[in-house]
């Protein structure tokens, strides 16, 4: 085990196409090291490895058993999340794993009972919401600076990712779908604002029943569509507040990244939350019927903007100062809750209560510096 003024130790299980992304910041952040690749395509795991320069590659295996590795990222597609996550934590590693936490209720309880038995830390993906963009509109809307927030206006529409990804049949496969693949970035924003959501209704349909891949190798391959591929969506929250969202690849139409919290002073505009920061507006309400044009304000962005991983950094720095980490399991877990929680909403036509809940959601300070040496 390291000491607890040292680097922490990571490895990777799956060097797919997300993997990229990972490494790119990963390999570039100070407190942590980059120590090992696993993937069951063992070629594509060293490939990874050489193009980042980390030091070993492989099998699972490779990953699991080294006993310098602290933490495992889980980058395996979302059916089988769980059953990695469990393995890395049975080989005594803390876990972070990508979104969602798992596909259904009761397996993803017993992970986080798990983690829980076996004294380990899980954290669990999108981390965009702890990137500059969503943390420094979360202070502004604590600042009171557009009052009371009152509803949230979501928005992701397009045609579907079968456009640039070499294989998207998983994305259309149980456990993903824009719902939870893309889902878990705006609900995980609407929480970390609004708090645990208490209730959805929302409405479902299929736009078609097969879908082609159009790049790559797969190219004109066709695989079904298991799920929804658009949902109009209502939430409720604990709270108080609403919000209404749209998830849709049926759309010809591109038109994503709108986050948009109205308050009573004012409407607060959020990056697209499956980025780590950009631009936040707040626009206030008209004074003077003569007057047309609303005034529009740029809050500064505060923080270092980073990339995919922040959250396991944070996570790597919060086992060395012994304090919580802020993309929790148990986050994760209400996230997906709220998610199955709107297909069953769109299969009944009816609201449905979200049984999970949070407390208070935990934010990174605004001085929080991916690129800094603190360990």
């Amino acid at each position: 085990m390291a000491a607890a003024s040292a680097p922490v130790g990571v490895g990777l299980i799956g060097a797919g196409n997300i993997s990229d992304q990972y490494l790119t910041h990963l390999t570039s952040f100070p407190d942590v090291r980059v120590l090992a690749i696993g993937d069951l395509l063992e070629d594509r795991a060293r490939a990874q490895a050489e193009k980042y320069g980390v030091p070993r590659a492989g099998g699972v295996d490779v990953v699991l058993g080294d006993p310098d590795i602290e933490i495992v990222v889980n980058l395996t597609v979302p059916a089988v999340h769980v059953e990695v996550s469990e393995a890395i934590i049975a080989a005594g590693k803390h876990v972070w794993t990508e979104k969602p936490i798992g596909i259904d209720r009761e397996e993803s309880q017993r992970l986080l009972s798990t983690a829980e038995a076996a004294g380990l830390r899980l954290g669990v993906a999108p981390d965009t919401v702890l990137g500059p963009g969503v943390q420094t509109a979360k202070r502004a809307i604590a600042r009171g600076d557009i009052g009371r927030p009152l509803f949230a206006t979501t928005t992701f529409q397009w045609q579907g990712p079968e456009l640039w990804h070499p294989n998207p049949a998983f994305l259309y496969a149980k456990g993903a779908g824009p719902l939870l693949d893309m889902g878990p970035y705006y609900v995980s924003t609407l929480v970390h604002v609004f708090g645990a959501v208490a209730s959805v209704a929302a409405l479902g349909l299929q736009g078609v029943p097969t879908r082609a891949a159009k790049s790559g190798e797969l190219a004109g391959v066709e695989f079904p569509v298991e799920i929804p591929s658009t949902l109009s969506v209502l939430m409720e929250f604990e709270q108080g507040g609403q919000a209404q969202s749209l998830y849709s690849t049926d759309s010809p139409l591109l038109r994503h990244g709108i986050v948009e919290i109205n308050g009573t002073e004012g409407t607060l505009v959020i990056p697209d939350p499956n980025t780590f920061g950009g631009d936040i507006t707040i626009t206030r309400p008209l004074t003077d019927v003569s007057v047309r044009e609303q005034e529009v304000i740029q809050v500064p962005q505060e923080g270092v903007l980073a990339g995919r991983g922040l959250g396991l950094l944070d996570m790597a720095r919060a086992i060395r100062e012994g304090r919580p980490h802020v993309a929790t399991g148990e986050f994760g877990y209400h996230v997906l809750d709220t998610l199955l929680s709107i297909e069953e909403a769109a299969q009944s036509r009816s609201f449905v209560e979200v049984a999970s809940t949070l407390d208070e959601v935990g934010s990174l300070p605004a001085d929080f510096d991916p690129l800094a040496a603190t360990l």
